[in-house]
């Protein structure tokens, strides 16, 4: 039998706990099997539209949203790299593997990272970001993971954006992919 898996559940039973990849429903299946559509022509001006809306909707906004086909490190560079120039100071608050992830990437594009690095397994305090935001007022940004999977801890992000807005200009990038 071409196609199927050799072990006792068939692939699509599988229920895996995980950021992703996710199972596809039947109907998900289904529709990606259905023929492209041309991503510069009319219908797909017409599904970005809808989906938009349907996100704005999700995340409870008027905002504009920006829909990105990627992984979830293309995600994180795309923050960093269309808001940030070299040399720029950032604050990366780490509370486990994905946001050490975070602040090397910001690294690595050459950005002034200060890492505020939490014990694993706790949240960030955000009286402490308070406080690292203080001693560095030319902070553009403050890097931050909502839901750390390594550690099964989520941040207080709320707690944490309203001292962002109080302390600085800086701009909040949350690294939002397991939320």
């Amino acid at each position: 039998m071409s196609g199927t898996h050799p072990g006792p559940a068939r692939r699509s039973d599988r229920d895996l706990r995980i950021p992703g990849p996710t199972p596809l429903p039947p109907a998900v299946r289904r529709a990606l099997a259905t023929p492209m559509i041309n991503h510069r022509g009319p219908e797909f001006a017409v599904l970005l539209s809808d989906l938009t809306v349907r996100v704005q909707r999700v995340l409870r906004t008027e905002h504009n949203v920006l829909i990105f086909p990627g992984s979830g490190t293309g995600g994180l560079e795309a923050s960093l790299v269309n808001t940030l120039s070299p040399g720029d100071r950032v604050l990366a608050v780490t509370i486990g593997a994905f946001g050490d992830r975070y602040a090397e990437i910001a690294q690595s594009f050459g950005l002034a990272v200060e890492r505020y690095a939490v014990e694993w397994g706790q949240a960030a305090d955000p009286g402490e970001v308070r406080s690292r935001l203080q001693a560095m007022p030319a902070a553009r940004a403050v890097l931050v993971t909502h839901n750390e999977t390594s550690t099964g801890v989520t941040n207080d992000l709320p707690a944490i954006a309203a001292v962002v807005r109080e302390q600085s200009d800086a701009l909040l990038l949350v690294d939002g992919v397991s939320s």
